[in-house]
């Protein structure tokens, strides 16, 4: 690891113990419950979320941590179904939103607090906005990306970077120079849209949910390899009832 790369816990806060205490995880997993309910009718999901969080009296990092687990019955089952496995993309391309994938690697590898979503995901709090930078935990993640590619018969990876976020181009550099031990072809491109670039493809790996809705295929790459190589988890159980 470069010892010049700063080390950061991503995605944490000082608060995470009281927010996300065992007594307060049951009170969002029975907002949640409420929450579903109602976007199962259709209603707006924006609109229900300050009316919920206003009557639980949640902070800002919970009313977050409720939405981005929460989604309508209709779309969970609609993400799931196009859900594939890493042996389905034998010998074929997968395409990776690099952001999306690493930042959740950065903050599980920091004990920062993960949400496991009524959908299957895996996804973090961090709440970063054009901003980014590279840190020790960069390294560690772009280590079990590659470890798990190593077990794989995938032929190529392609990472997509937004090229309008902060040091995208450094990110862009690390990647490939970890790339260069990897056993699959690796490309990295900086792109200004790409969520809408995704949203034609198969075989992406990412958590974002407008994607998800959007994209042909998707594969959960980001849960597997916390599953199977991140040990120090600090996950809130927000998966509802299947």
């Amino acid at each position: 690891m470069d010892s010049k790369l700063r080390i950061v816990r991503r995605g944490t806060d000082p608060q995470d113990d009281r927010w996300f205490s065992k007594e307060a995880i049951l009170k969002l997993q029975k907002a949640q419950e409420e929450l579903e309910w109602l976007l199962n009718r259709g209603y707006n999901n924006k609109s229900l979320m300050n009316m919920i969080g206003n009557h639980y009296q949640f902070s800002v990092r919970q009313r977050n941590a409720l939405t981005r687990s929460t989604s309508s019955k209709e779309k969970r089952n609609n993400r799931k179904e196009k859900c594939v496995t890493l042996a389905y993309c034998k010998n074929n391309c997968i395409y990776i939103d690099g952001f999306n994938l690493i930042i959740t690697l950065e903050v599980a590898l920091s004990e920062g607090i993960l949400v496991l979503c009524n959908d299957g995901t895996m996804r973090d709090l961090a709440g970063l906005r054009g901003t980014y930078s590279v840190i020790d935990k960069t390294d560690l993640a772009l280590n079990l990306i590659g470890k798990e590619l190593n077990n794989t018969d995938i032929s190529k990876v392609e990472f997509f970077l937004d090229a309008g976020v902060s040091n995208s181009g450094r990110l862009k550099k690390f990647i490939l120079e970890h790339a260069e031990s990897w056993n699959v072809s690796t490309e990295v491109e900086l792109k200004q849209q790409v969520d809408s670039f995704l949203y034609t493809k198969e075989r992406v790996v990412t958590s974002d949910s407008i994607i998800l809705d959007n994209c042909k295929s998707w594969l959960n790459l980001g849960r597997k390899i916390i599953e199977d190589y991140v040990y120090d988890q600090n996950i809130v159980d927000l998966a509802g009832k299947i």
